[in-house]
């Protein structure tokens, strides 16, 4: 088993993987910015080492200096987390040459699935139904006109190595594609290095739904059902739920089979997530791959009873996965609605002090937080300072208790979304289970 783990991030997800490391015995590693001197997950952790300066590409992104924190604490692994280097490719295969267990699948499948244009590939060869569009990489406007009027307006212009919704846009005519595909690229190698471009149809209606899947060494692979992630703003999720309120059980078996076959196809292993676009008639669509665990866990862990984080780590200390698909089942049902430091109507991040903050409590209710009273928001990193996570018997008493715990939330001296939460679940279309991919735009005004 692990011995020693650095974890290389920081917030909500580093408290995460600090929680379960305690309960395997694992001695723990945080690394943290000058601007996080004071962050719960330097407190958390056995020992904790300057990584760098506020900024990401001087902290949170250099990879060699997590490298060299790795090698002083002596430890045997590294956790990315998500986000920062969790799926960067060069940095895996930095952990695996320098003789660090990397806490995810390896480096070649991660630069295979970071490709949008390769995962695609990889997918329809694996049998996964994909979005029509591009085979090819498209690096002219001549050409995007072209294959845009070949697939049919409106179309998504998507940058081959985006994520998080950069580098994407719904282009609805013709007039309005040079500008978003020159755009988009330009953004695109602007931050990922990468301006390759590609395009699919727009999905009208869509609904966002991903597949949780463990698959260990030896061959092994199992998926955990499906969550919901329709619910969003600037292509990034706010609200999740698991199960969907919207798939049949055979659609929920189908995809979840689906999965499993991408998964062992790409020799994958860890803990990963096939992530569809799933349109009116319950037909789905494979969207991307993400090769990390996801924000959105916990509710997964809600509804089966498993730790992924430890299975996670089981599965990178070289055990088998102890589960068969036959054992596991539903129970229940369970939501998470992400606590931003921003405006609830502009979606705008407010940085700033925090005066009080308090947490919701009760039975069905779990926290976690990335903050605390007297504590500082910055504006460098992801303004997510919390979530909540609520579970429930029935979707119907999952709502109500969300409602519930909202309502407790007391954080004073910055903006949160929390209006804006109660506002969505407390509408019809969300009770009834009505939430596509442009739920905000129709019901948030």
């Amino acid at each position: 088993m692990i011995n020693k783990l650095v974890i290389a991030n920081r917030g909500e997800i580093a408290v995460r993987i600090i929680r379960t490391c305690k309960k395997l015995n694992i001695q723990t590693v945080s690394v943290y910015s000058e601007a996080d001197k004071h962050a719960p997950h330097v407190k958390m952790a056995d020992e904790s080492y300057l990584i760098g300066p506020p900024r990401v590409q001087e902290s949170y992104l250099n990879a060699e200096k997590v490298i060299a924190i790795a090698k002083e604490a002596k430890a045997d692994a590294i956790h990315p987390g998500y986000g920062f280097l969790s799926e960067n490719a060069g940095f895996a295969k930095q952990c695996e040459q320098a003789g660090f267990i990397f806490v995810g699948p390896r480096s070649q499948v991660i630069q295979k699935m970071g490709n949008k244009i390769e995962a695609r590939s990889a997918m329809k060869e694996a049998g996964v139904p994909i979005v029509p569009g591009t085979e090819d990489a498209i690096v002219t406007v001549e050409d995007a006109l072209l294959h845009a009027n070949q697939i049919g307006y409106p179309v998504m212009v998507k940058a081959s190595a985006g994520g998080g919704g950069v580098g994407m846009q719904v282009v609805y005519k013709e007039a309005e594609l040079a500008e978003a595909f020159t755009n988009n690229a330009k953004r695109a190698q602007s931050l990922f290095g990468d301006g390759a471009m590609f395009i699919e149809k727009k999905i009208d209606n869509a609904r966002h739904i991903e597949v949780q899947v463990l698959a260990d060494t030896y061959g092994n692979t199992i998926h955990l059902f499906e969550r919901e992630c329709s619910i969003q703003r600037r292509n990034q999720k706010v609200i999740e739920e698991a199960p969907s309120p919207f798939i049949s059980e055979a659609t929920r078996l189908e995809m979840g089979e689906k999965a499993v076959q991408a998964t062992k196809a790409l020799h994958y292993t860890n803990a990963g997530t096939i992530e569809f676009l799933v349109d009116e008639e319950e037909n789905y669509y494979f969207l991307e791959m993400n090769t990390r665990i996801q924000v959105e866990h916990p509710i997964t862990e809600e509804i089966t009873g498993i730790d992924i984080v430890e299975k996670q780590l089981e599965i990178a200390s070289g055990k088998r996965l102890n589960l068969t698909q036959q054992e596991l089942s539903i129970q229940g049902h369970a939501i998470e609605t992400r606590i931003y430091a921003e405006d609830p109507s502009t979606f705008f991040p407010s940085p700033g002090h925090i005066d009080i903050f308090q947490p919701p409590k009760g039975d069905g209710i779990r926290n976690e937080i990335a903050v605390g009273t007297n504590y500082d928001v910055t504006p460098f990193y992801d303004p997510m300072i919390a979530k909540l996570i609520v579970h429930g018997k029935t979707r119907d008493e999952t709502i109500a208790l969300l409602k519930e715990a909202l309502g407790q939330y007391k954080v004073t001296g910055i903006k949160t979304n929390i209006s804006m939460l109660l506002h969505v679940i407390e509408h019809e279309q969300f009770k009834a289970g009505n939430t596509t991919t442009n739920y905000l735009e129709l019901y948030y005004k």
